[in-house]
């Protein structure tokens, strides 16, 4: 290459966050406003292109989700889903009217097993409808995505039709998904290209891939879908999504950002927000990640193996691909004890991405000492669940004050629990078949409710018998789903905060229905 030459543009590949709309899908993932509105705000800071916030016809909580979404957002375009249907296309524009860039993303199955069993219409039929819906949607915005439930159990000549009259009747983004994870990265790329090449006005819209990870193949599928053409990626953060769930963002950014010897496209997603921003989905939806999930997984820049120690000591190059910190992980885990003081305590809570008020400060900083005082070793995950505790109990209504439990195999258990109920304190006694059942039998006895325990799952969040136990409790009531987290180094504790998290929680979300629900008693 000589001197006055340029190294060629790389192309721009579009990032579509999904996670609010498709990611909420998944069972018991269901998220409050604040929580939407936080996601999004992180989403649109770390410059993801366009945020699916919603399917604004399918209840009035989405419907606001999307209109206040879109009302925050700065930098991202907003969209909504909406069915092929009138009434979904007009609710969807009046929700995203407020956006500074808007989008309406209209679907319709085009699968011969779809046509058949689903929507009982012939590919005239539906032809039809994909001209009449998508005309409608550009009628209200400029931006308009049309995607093809299903495309690849479709045929190839009727998908090249309903492609292209989509894009003659105004859609500006053709998407084209996996919808049930059925391809394979060969097939998926081919379609791609065979489509770009056969449809005539193809030039006109951009191509997009949504993978479904049912085969587990969503990222790899996604990225061959790139090769073929597209340049548009839908996924999730941490691969959230129905079923197996979707492509993860963070494997898509990283694998464009690692490897751009083999694939040379531009993505201005900033890596340095994705750990955080996977743990903020991770807490709303409460769905763990998995300790070995690629990028954002607790054990993802770990190392046991003496020769893989004896290796990155030397070189960090030899077993890791990336560096931890470009995804916003801090490579030292081990630094904080029972003789630090204030000021380092506060210094670590800014390094790991906390910035708290005075008073919160002086609450995380007392339970920090009376933590170093029970556990030999306190690790940075200590911390940062011990801080996220203390923001998540501090708003609530209703706290776990004190807890006496006793047990064995000599009789009942029983439990003796003191809550602060607005302001209130209050103190039962509670007997139960375990001490885990009788702590929420004494909850219950001061707040009388009828919500149903979907899922109580306990995890130490560090090693050791001295190990902060962190609790996660979902609980149901008349169709409505909220989930609370608890860590303290007392399992019993840990438990007694995340049921009671998850109580808030559900009573904040029953209150236009039930004023009355959860009061004590």
């Amino acid at each position: 290459m000589t001197d006055n030459q340029q190294t060629p543009a790389k192309d721009p590949i579009r990032i579509f966050d999904t996670t609010l709309r498709d990611g909420e899908q998944s069972p018991g993932a269901s998220m409050t406003l604040e929580e939407k509105l936080q996601i999004a705000d992180i989403l649109d800071s770390m410059g993801v292109d366009i945020i699916e916030a919603g399917f604004p016809i399918a209840s009035n909580g989405d419907f606001e989700a999307v209109s206040e979404i879109s009302k925050q957002s700065k930098n991202s375009v907003i969209a909504g889903l909406a069915r092929a249907i009138h009434a979904d296309i007009d609710r969807c524009g009046e929700a995203v009217k407020h956006a500074e860039q808007g989008r309406i993303h209209t679907f319709v199955s085009t699968s011969p097993i779809h046509l058949k069993f689903q929507m009982n219409k012939t590919e005239e039929q539906v032809l039809d409808i994909i001209t009449d819906t998508v005309a409608r949607a550009r009628n209200l915005i400029d931006d308009v995505e049309w995607s093809a439930m299903d495309a690849t159990r479709t045929p190839l000549d009727y998908l090249c039709r309903c492609v292209e009259a989509a894009i003659k009747c105004g859609a500006t983004t053709i998407n084209l998904p996996d919808t049930v994870g059925y391809t394979t990265p060969d097939e998926y790329r081919q379609m791609f290209a065979d489509v770009i090449a056969r449809v005539p006005n193809s030039d006109k819209a951009i191509f997009s891939v949504h993978c479904h990870d049912d085969l587990g193949l969503a990222v790899a599928n996604s990225l061959a879908g790139v090769a073929g053409g597209a340049r548009q990626v839908e996924c999730t953060i941490n691969g959230l999504g129905e079923r197996a769930g979707n492509a993860a963002l963070e494997e898509i950014v990283m694998a464009i950002r690692t490897r751009s010897d083999a694939l040379p496209y531009d993505c201005k997603v900033d890596p340095k927000f994705l750990t955080r921003a996977s743990k903020l989905v991770a807490g709303a939806s409460g769905f763990t990640v998995q300790y070995n999930k690629a990028i954002v997984g607790k054990n993802a820049f770990a190392h046991e193996s003496g020769i893989h120690q004896d290796g990155m000591l030397k070189n960090a190059e030899t077993y890791e691909i990336m560096r931890p910190e470009d995804v916003g992980v801090k490579a030292t885990s081990l630094v904080m004890g029972k003789h630090s003081g204030r000021h380092a305590f506060k210094d670590k809570l800014k390094e790991l991405g906390f910035e708290l008020g005075d008073n919160a400060l002086q609450d995380a900083f007392r339970r920090f000492k009376d933590l170093a005082d029970r556990k030999k070793h306190v690790y940075d995950e200590d911390i940062e669940a011990l801080v996220e505790n203390e923001i998540a109990t501090a708003s609530e209504s209703t706290k776990v004050l004190s807890l006496t439990v006793i047990a064995g195999t000599g009789g009942p258990q029983k439990a003796i629990l003191t809550m602060d109920v607005n302001g209130t304190h209050h103190t039962r006694e509670a007997t139960g078949d375990g001490p885990v059942d009788a702590t929420f039998n004494a909850i219950k006895a001061i707040v009388p409710h009828d919500a149903t325990l979907q899922l109580y799952q306990v995890h130490a969040v560090t090693e050791g018998t001295d190990a902060q136990a962190e609790v996660s409790v979902r609980l149901e009531a008349n169709g409505r789903i909220a989930t609370g987290k608890g860590a303290d180094t007392d399992t019993l504790v840990a438990s007694a905060r995340a049921y009671v998290s998850a109580m808030n929680k559900l009573a904040v979300r029953q209150s236009a229905d039930n004023p009355g629900a959860l009061k004590a008693s």
